[in-house]
């Protein structure tokens, strides 16, 4: 079946839409286009294209939570293979300004909120299971 419509961006809401393109980035690479305050683009290299919406009296969501302040999706980053791989990107989110939120030796990821309290992972790899890497034109 064909596709009704392609994926044009990933889009969250902020109160800081420059501070929070700038944040990722930092973390995953690419530009950010941010001719308007309220909305910033950022394409990040080989991966999808996410905006950052000025949002009036944003409220951040809470993990894990199911009620009125749920995260609603969160983003995923490969980080590596290694722990010692997921520890040096781990100290460089935290720098950028990252907060961990949950860390469990036994699984695979380590959950973030990036500095407007969006949820994100940093993932630990197996070597054959990296995302293939699609050039942009």
């Amino acid at each position: 079946m064909a596709p009704v419509a392609r994926l044009r961006n990933v889009v969250l809401d902020c109160p800081d839409p420059r501070a929070l393109a700038r944040f990722y980035a930092d973390v995953g690479g690419g530009r950010p286009k941010d001719d308007d305050p309220d909305w910033v683009v950022l394409q990040i290299p080989a991966g999808p294209r996410l905006a950052f919406q000025s949002a009036p009296g944003y409220s951040p969501p809470q993990w894990p939570r199911a009620d009125h302040d749920s995260q609603q999706f969160h983003l995923d980053f490969d980080a590596g293979s290694t722990w010692e791989e997921v520890e040096a990107a781990q100290e460089k989110v935290l720098e950028l300004g990252a907060r961990l939120l949950h860390k469990e030796d036994k699984e695979d990821f380590r959950v973030y909120a990036d500095p407007a309290g969006h949820p994100f992972c940093l993932c630990r790899i197996e070597p054959g299971d990296r995302a293939p890497v699609v050039e942009r034109p």
